[in-house]
């Protein structure tokens, strides 16, 4: 049985080439870029991808519900550029699709490298991801923070994608910037409402529960600092909710 991947990217050309490499397993890689100014089109090519350009439109459901209409095989992997599947996990994926089973879908761990540390506790040591199912058994949905809906019985694997993201604290703060103004939107939509309340104290609750509860701090410094990015994702995002409320 064959498996196709399918990659978003914007700009990654510092990546993808080791992601695509470590997917010699797959049949087909598919990559959907959002208008990169990069090398990143002309090396996915290089590597034998099939490469199509669209716009994200701030909308990573619609961008990975058009990657699924373009797969031509049974299965689908969803991968990002910045993350690797180790040859565990390849094999892995590789056994358990050619078993006749009633699972139609994965959910895969991930383990996080920020700065050469492996952060094993937190938010970040206890990821775990719905990115292997059939192509026919459900879709994607939320504009950030999305989510594969698979109608019938989804199971997990036991090893673990590798993810390396934000190469600089900058690029870090960046993107929790960007995508918490998806968030207020998508809280917006789902009827949330924000508050001083939510905006004083969410943030701190969520900075503890990583920190003490999910015991952060046995991350040292990188899990100190990405739990208090995660925090301020939080501030970020009540309060641009708050401000949406506001304007009308």
């Amino acid at each position: 049985m064959k498996i196709s991947a399918v990659i978003l990217t914007k700009n990654e050309e510092e990546n993808i080439s080791e992601c695509i490499k470590s997917l010699n397993f797959c049949s087909e890689i598919i990559v959907i870029d959002d208008k990169s100014s990069d090398r990143t089109v002309e090396i996915a090519k290089s590597l034998g991808a099939k490469v199509y350009e669209r716009e994200l439109g701030e909308d990573f459901s619609a961008q990975r519900n058009f990657g699924l209409k373009k797969a031509t095989n049974e299965w689908v992997l969803f991968i990002d550029a910045d993350e690797r599947v180790p040859e565990k996990l390849a094999s892995e994926i590789a056994k358990i699709i050619k078993q006749k089973s009633d699972f139609y879908g994965y959910y895969i761990k991930r383990q996080d490298v920020i700065w050469r540390k492996k952060l094993k506790h937190g938010e970040f040591g206890s990821i775990k991801l719905l990115r292997l199912a059939r192509v026919d058994s459900g879709k994607w949905v939320r504009k950030v923070h999305e989510y594969w809906i698979i109608q019938g019985k989804v199971g997990s694997l036991e090893n673990a994608l590798m993810h390396y993201p934000h190469s600089t604290l900058k690029e870090f703060i960046a993107d929790v910037n960007w995508q918490s103004d998806l968030h207020a939107e998508e809280n917006a939509k789902e009827g949330k409402i924000s508050s001083l309340y939510k905006i004083v104290f969410y943030p701190k609750l969520k900075f503890l529960n990583n920190w003490i509860i999910k015991k952060g701090f046995l991350d040292g410094t990188e899990g100190f600092v990405a739990a208090l990015i995660m925090s301020f994702h939080s501030f970020l995002a009540w309060s641009k909710l708050w401000i949406k409320q506001r304007e009308k």
